[in-house]
């Protein structure tokens, strides 16, 4: 049954030239959002991290492969996870086919996950992806870029993600785990309860070299990557939107063939 509005083309075309004027204050509005963050202040980093890749041990600076500017997506898998985070794993599937256009243009694009390399080589080739991506398994870095917390953390509600503080978290005996339900749900398809879960957080971070030091430019989190979740993008342009009552994806090889 229909629901929405119809109209002549006429009145179509009216409407459209009156979005279309605010579709513009948009992009002039994001535009400079993009200046401003580049405005921020550099923080230079001291401290060595190292990955684990497919060609071996790295620090920080080998993952810029020579580039000046570096982009990681902190990719949701943990450690105890039997497979990546539904919602990082959509994502991610965009990454295969721009990375190599900013591999181009003097930015180097990395996922990075504190899961052991092994478990991430054998996700990467499941889900037929390109991209590099690196453990940080043995390293502070998910720690330090605020996208893993200690159960202690949890429990005493010691979290600052996504620039402001989070209550302790709520244990349910009737739920192991506790937590929202999409978290309980997401936490089942990635093999480990919703606390475990939880301690790993999605997020991306640019880094910039320039004169022999590596700095810090910007961190983003939850929403905040609304913008690079390409399906959200399309979808936001499609007649019924995102049409949401639930949690509706899955890993690119899990759904129904139709």
């Amino acid at each position: 049954m229909r629901t929405h509005t119809t109209g002549t083309r006429q009145e179509w075309l009216a409407a459209r030239r009156e979005l279309l004027e605010a579709e513009k204050e948009l992009t002039r509005r994001s535009d400079e959002l993009a200046q401003r963050r580049q405005a921020l202040p550099w923080v230079r980093l001291d401290k060595e991290y190292r990955f684990e890749t497919d060609e071996g041990s790295a620090t920080l600076a080998d993952l810029f492969k020579g580039r000046s500017q570096l982009l990681v997506y902190h990719f949701m898998f943990g450690p105890d996870y039997t497979a990546g985070c539904p919602s990082s794993s959509m994502i991610a599937d965009g990454f295969n086919g721009f990375a190599v256009h900013l591999a181009n243009h003097d930015v180097m694009l990395w996922a990075v996950s504190r899961a052991p390399l092994g478990k991430l080589q054998a996700y990467k080739q499941r889900m037929n992806w390109t991209f590099p991506w690196a453990s940080s398994f043995h390293s502070d870095f998910n720690r330090d870029f605020n996208v893993w917390f200690t159960e202690q953390q949890q429990r005493v509600g010691d979290i600052e993600y996504n620039y402001q503080r989070e209550a302790a978290f709520e244990w349910r005996p009737e739920q192991e785990g506790g937590g929202k339900r999409a978290e309980a749900s997401f936490a089942a398809m990635c093999g480990t309860d919703t606390a475990t879960f939880h301690r790993d957080r999605p997020g991306m971070s640019a880094f910039v070299s320039e004169g022999g030091a590596i700095y810090h430019t910007y961190s983003t989190y939850a929403r905040g990557l609304d913008s690079i979740w390409g399906a959200y993008q399309w979808l936001d342009r499609a007649p019924k939107g995102r049409s949401e009552t639930g949690i509706w994806w899955r890993r690119h090889d899990e759904y129904d063939k139709r």
